[in-house]
């Protein structure tokens, strides 16, 4: 299937519909907004995302951070053009919450034609740092184009 352009200006509902039946919908994340070189999502700390004793596991929070990074990256190119390909993930856990919902949010840090690296920070509900994180995504052109 191919992927529509997406723009900042693309209702939200429609790009939360284009993660239905990925592991961006198993895991709960929802997108709530985007802008100009950033990317806001929710995730909920569940049976989803827990680690074994029933915190919110960091893999599920390296996984927030590449999704929002990942849209932020489809937003900026035409990705009939372009594939988003992440090549690196990296973060520091501060905290952890064994419920409720984390907020995340990515803003752009580099803007490359090849290369677009995003910092990540996520909070719990009352806005404590539970997780920062930076995220490289690969710009690569589409075979045949």
């Amino acid at each position: 299937m191919m992927f529509p352009k997406l723009t900042i200006s693309t209702p939200i509902a429609l790009i939360n519909k284009y993660s239905e039946n990925t592991l961006v919908d198993h895991l709960g994340i929802r997108f709530t907004a985007v802008g100009d070189g950033w990317v806001e999502a929710t995730m909920p700390v569940d049976r989803r995302t827990f680690r074994p004793g029933n915190f919110l596991h960091g893999g599920a929070n390296l996984a927030l951070a590449e999704t929002v990074a990942g849209l932020g990256s489809m937003l900026m190119v035409d990705v009939q053009e372009f594939d988003i390909l992440g090549i690196q993930v990296s973060a520091n856990h501060t905290g952890s919450i064994a419920e409720g919902v984390v907020f995340a949010r990515a803003e752009i840090v580099h803007p490359g034609s090849q290369t677009h690296v995003w910092d990540i920070e996520i909070r719990n509900e009352s806005g404590k740092l539970l997780s920062t994180a930076r995220v490289t995504n690969m710009i690569v052109k589409r075979n045949g184009k």
